[in-house]
């Protein structure tokens, strides 16, 4: 018998018409001190089974078996971690942590329950903050507390729902560390809920996809079988993990693409066949995006950006020097407060420059302007407007020559390219943040931009939505050529994008610290650079471009070289891989 079973479990929310069928269907098996990752996405369902397994929720039918018993309602022989830290903010760390022992443990002296509750705070690396209040902690620390508090009950099972998902990338890097440490010293049983392939492949024993919902199910099990410790460095090379994390990214890849997913016509990837009469560009937009100059379209000559603080002057960036040509496509990765998004709102003319200067097709910036299109996390739609008056509210200011057909065409030509030929009428708050994320990108292409700047764009989404919609941002790029600047967390995201990727020292007084050459076929998908030999050579060198810079380092030129070159080296074996077998 399994340690804990999932047996044709089926949830439901609503009544009548309106009644959507979330979960249909589940069956699980967990052996006892397994770690086993569902990997999903957003609106299939994932928060309703780690509930029903935690006996938050009733299933409709089927139910959670726990050595052998039908659960009736949550346990404290099962932890759960949820995205939302859900502290007390009037306690410390340790009184939260705390509160949690004293109800798990009444039957323990207070001196007992004290050294539980300092093993497990010590244990997530937070002595040095036991006395400090949630509201005095980062969103990485906050979330330590919360693993703190559901290890100190001591749980048989710990149920982790997207513990790690609202979290920076050098943050979530880190924690997904101590949580692999922590798991290997506990032997705990634990099912993780998230929808990041690579956190899942570097923690988990089995990876289980849920299939998009609506009545969503499980799919195939993937077994890990890596040896762990896993180095998400080392493993970069491993033919195991380069194998296993393309069939998983393929299998969700084509799992949303069938009819059962249950996405609508508006938010589907646009039919790149469908819109082929689509090709050539607008008249309005054609002319408005005319320039003679090509190179040097766009120059950073010695940018400099320093904030006034009450502990004096901080430099946040200095003698960044770079040039890209017309066209070019650059995505910009480093830590967080390495300055990435203080050299995009100095481009954008949102942000005054301290020294140095940006020129832009021979123009000085010096404010904000048409001329330069930003694409944000969220992006900031007029609500009570439309999808298509919401983009043509940039184009008939833009475009005040124009005819009013050529500017609706030019309104109707992004959105279509952008998937929402069937969604242009819709309210923006009648839209997914997918399908509002895509009117913005929609809207930043219509402009005739000079420059389109992309501040994290995808981060606030889920991976299926991100893996869609950068698809969707390279169509549209590559009939457009417009010159674009993205600055990104995700190693696989830069080097889709990328002509170049910049890769930026730590902060204060940020540098570029190495710009990599992105020689990869275009046009890109996901789904090609998955299996193109070279393209884990360049993942390997961003990866170990921020280790490099991990904790506040500063690697010498030297080093970095040697990143780069081992790069240059790997490629270069792989490049004379087929004459060795040949002549074998």
């Amino acid at each position: 018998m399994a340690f804990l079973e999932v047996s044709d479990l089926s949830k439901s929310y609503g009544e009548g018409a309106g009644r959507t069928h979330v979960l249909e269907g589940i069956n699980l098996k967990v052996e006892e001190g397994e770690f086993i990752a569902i990997v999903g996405f957003s609106g299939s369902g994932k928060t309703t089974l780690i509930s029903a397994i935690a006996g938050l929720i009733d299933a409709d039918r089927g139910g959670v078996i726990f050595k052998g018993r039908a659960i009736d309602g949550p346990g404290q022989d099962r932890g759960v971690v949820f995205q939302s830290y859900s502290l007390m903010p009037w306690l410390t760390v340790t009184g939260n942590v705390a509160l949690a022992v004293d109800a798990a443990f009444p039957d323990k002296s207070r001196a007992e329950r004290r050294q539980v509750v300092d093993a497990y705070v010590d244990m997530v690396g937070l002595a040095h903050a036991r006395d400090r209040r949630p509201a005095e902690l980062s969103g990485g620390m906050r979330q330590r507390v919360a693993v703190a508090r559901a290890l100190a009950m001591r749980p048989e099972v710990l149920l982790l729902d997207e513990p790690l998902s609202a979290l920076d990338a050098l943050t979530r890097a880190k924690l997904q560390d101590e949580l692999a440490a922590i798991c290997e010293k506990e032997k705990k049983t634990i099912v993780l809920i998230t929808n990041d392939v690579d956190e899942a492949i570097l923690l988990a024993d089995r990876i289980i996809p849920l299939t998009p919902g609506p009545g969503a199910t499980l799919g195939p099990d993937f077994r890990v079988g890596l040896t762990r410790p896993r180095d998400r460095g080392a493993i970069n090379s491993d033919p195991e993990f380069i194998r296993l994390r393309a069939q998983i990214t393929e299998y969700l890849m084509a799992a949303a693409d069938t009819p059962e997913a249950g996405s609508s016509p508006a938010a589907a990837v646009p039919d790149i066949e469908k819109l082929a009469r689509l090709d050539t560009l607008p008249k309005a937009y054609r002319e408005a995006s005319e320039t003679p100059r090509d190179e040097r379209f766009l120059r950073f000559s010695e940018l400099k950006k320093v904030y006034p603080t009450p502990k004096g002057p901080l430099t946040v960036v200095e003698g960044f020097e770079f040039s890209m040509n017309k066209g070019e496509f650059v995505t910009l990765i480093g830590h967080s407060g390495c300055g990435k998004s203080t050299v995009l709102s100095m481009a954008a003319g949102l942000n005054p420059i301290t020294g140095g200067a940006i020129v832009l097709d021979g123009a000085h910036v010096t404010d904000a302007g048409p001329d330069r299109a930003v694409v944000f996390q969220a992006p900031s739609l007029m609500p009570w407007l439309t999808a298509y008056e919401n983009v043509a509210l940039g184009v008939d200011r833009v475009y005040p020559k124009a005819s009013a057909e050529e500017r609706r065409d030019v309104v109707e030509y992004y959105l279509e390219r952008v998937g929402l030929a069937d969604a242009m009428q819709k309210p923006a708050s009648d839209l997914s943040n997918g399908m509002k994320q895509r009117v913005g990108i929609a809207r930043a292409f219509a402009l005739s931009p000079k420059l389109l700047l992309l501040d994290e764009p995808f981060g606030m989404l889920d991976s299926l939505t991100r893996w869609e919609l950068q698809d969707v941002l390279m169509d549209v790029w590559k009939r457009t050529q417009v010159t674009a600047i993205c600055v990104t967390h995700d190693v696989d995201e830069a080097i889709l994008l990328a002509d170049r990727v910049v890769m930026m020292s730590n902060g204060p007084n940020a540098r570029i610290g190495n710009v990599m050459d992105v020689d990869l076929p275009r046009p890109r998908s996901r789904k090609q650079l998955l299996t193109h030999p070279d393209y884990y050579a360049y993942r390997e060198e961003l990866l170990d471009f921020l280790e490099a810079y991990e904790g506040g380092a500063d690697p010498s030129a030297e080093q970095l070289k040697s990143i780069e070159e081992k790069r240059r080296a790997r490629i270069a074996r792989q490049s004379m891989r087929p004459a060795i077998e040949a002549a074998e």
